[in-house]
């Protein structure tokens, strides 16, 4: 038997937008269900590490370091699947959503992006920018943010929402809009139900 190809979910959106939390409980529904599923995340958090500069004070080069190891995370986590009729990658920020940070923070910085930069992170993120599901956190300005987030600015969130639905609609990618509501996260939760269980062999 050949090894099956992952189906690969992704989300992506404004940090302090459920984005972790949907993963989270996608994963929980689909290992219910007998699901082989792996979830990828934490990148932020390791590119401060290295350390690079993120959130409004991303560069070019930090955005392709974040859009790269993104990418080969969710390769890895192929790799370390075991051969299952149905197996999923749940990516915690999609390849796409590097560049909707870096159009916010060349934005919030008032500095245009160069057409080499646009052009080289344009051809990053399309690398793998494919997703069989690809869920897109809309931003409740009502709604409290995490204590522990941090270098929270409240414009930057703001721009980084709008540029991640800006580019969702300029590349014509087909997403599942996810606001905050029980009803919307029950719909996103149906949709990757849906995706990974039909693949299953009867």
């Amino acid at each position: 038997m050949n090894d099956p190809t992952p189906l690969r979910i992704g989300v992506m959106g404004a940090h302090s937008t459920g984005k972790t939390l949907l993963l989270r409980r996608i994963e929980m529904e689909l290992r219910a269900n007998g699901v082989q599923v792996t979830r990828t995340g934490n990148v932020g958090r390791r590119a401060a590490l290295v350390p690079l500069p993120k959130m409004q004070h991303h560069t070019a080069e930090s955005t392709a370091w974040v859009a790269a190891t993104g990418i080969a995370d969710e390769i890895a986590a192929g790799a370390r699947l075991e051969d299952e009729p149905v197996k999923v990658i749940l990516a915690d920020r999609a390849t796409w959503d590097a560049l909707a940070y870096f159009r916010a923070a060349q934005e919030w910085r008032r500095q245009p992006i160069s057409r080499a930069d646009r052009e080289s992170l344009y051809r990053l993120a399309s690398a793998r920018g494919h997703y069989d599901l690809l869920l897109a956190t809309v931003l409740d300005p009502e709604a409290p943010v995490m204590k522990r987030s941090r270098d929270y600015d409240a414009r930057y969130r703001t721009l980084v929402d709008r540029h991640t639905h800006d580019l969702l609609r300029e590349e014509n990618l087909p997403h599942v809009r996810v606001t905050n509501t029980e009803a919307s996260y029950d719909l996103a939760i149906e949709h990757a139900l849906t995706l990974c269980l039909t693949e299953a062999p009867v």
